[in-house]
């Protein structure tokens, strides 16, 4: 069918719900090893249906999907080595030095935020709630009149997606993308849990094998999760979406730019960002590993960025 310009509305109640992943409010258990997933208890467990926002009958969801029951990854508190080594190979002058930290015990979501989740998150009324957004972030709702996803629009009651393949309807089971560190923000705060650091991003993630949908093996369009991902057995670290971290971009300890115009390739750069970790769809293969750090600004949405959700265990 053709499809008319975007005309971005507001959601209102109805309009799509996704696939549930209820993941504040507390668990039903803790584990004690990073590598152990526990099914969490959330705001909203009882939205496991998919909506036709068309006809406002409720469809099963796609359980050939295979989507990740709700669950964490969880770490216990302790050192952590993180940065990129001397010996590790090829890296930029801003994964150095390598350096210890300590992390408290934390965890986090076993995948990204989905597009069906956005879609409830949405048909809350977030957009229009000012107590889950920064202050900063509820200015630039409010003066950009944010309501959706960048590329995102409503048409006949169901919201589509602008991509690099056309327009497609929002597909419940594929990460959210071209999300502000704004709005993955708010959306932490609406479900109970809170972004990582990047710290506890790279400690978990330098566990598993470097895998996902990168450019080779998607259409610039992150996959669906689930069986036959990629990424599957690296719980989606990377490729697909970036994931916005709250740290702020700046300098490892002992760290020194090259001298000469090398120097100014990130080290001038280091104020007022935030981190995103782990590569996308359009990232090519090879082309990253844990330490890489990348940055933008964070009113910035047009890079494929989404979010994981974290929590102090």
């Amino acid at each position: 069918d053709e499809v008319p310009p975007p005309t971005v509305q507001a959601p209102s109640a109805g309009v799509g719900i996704g696939i549930g992943f209820p993941l504040g409010g507390g668990s039903s258990g803790k584990v004690t090893h990073s590598m152990e997933i526990v099914t969490g208890a959330g705001p909203k467990p009882d939205k496991a249906e998919a909506y036709d926002a068309r006809s406002g009958q409720p469809e099963p969801v796609r359980q050939g999907e295979g989507l990740l029951p709700a669950g964490w990854l969880s770490r216990p508190e302790g050192f952590a080595e993180l940065g990129h080594g001397a010996e590790a190979g090829f890296a930029f002058d801003n994964e150095s030095p390598r350096h210890r930290v300590w992390l408290p015990a934390y965890a986090l979501a076993g995948r990204p935020v989905t597009q069906g989740e956005w879609l409830d998150f949405m048909a809350d009324g977030a957009y229009e709630n000012a107590a889950l957004w920064l202050s900063d972030g509820w200015a630039w709702v409010q003066s950009e009149g944010i309501r959706a996803p960048l590329y995102w629009y409503q048409q006949e009651g169901r919201w589509w997606q602008y991509t690099l393949q056309g327009p497609r309807p929002v597909d419940p089971s594929r990460p959210v993308a071209h999300l502000s560190f704004y709005e993955a923000a708010a959306y932490a705060e609406w479900a109970g849990a809170r972004l990582p650091t990047e710290q506890e991003w790279e400690a978990l993630a330098a566990e598993r094998p470097v895998v996902g949908d990168f450019c080779a093996a998607s259409p610039a369009e992150a996959l669906p999760l689930g069986e036959g991902h990629p990424g599957q057995g690296s719980a989606y670290f990377y490729g697909g979406v970036w994931e916005w971290t709250r740290s702020a971009y700046g300098p490892y300890p002992g760290f020194r730019p090259p001298a000469g115009a090398l120097g100014e390739y990130n080290a001038k750069f280091m104020a007022s960002q935030l981190v995103l970790r782990g590569g996308s769809c359009a990232s090519p293969p090879g082309h990253l590993r844990p330490s890489y750090r990348n940055f933008f600004y964070p009113q910035q949405r047009w890079q494929f960025s989404g979010l994981r959700l974290a929590r102090d265990d």
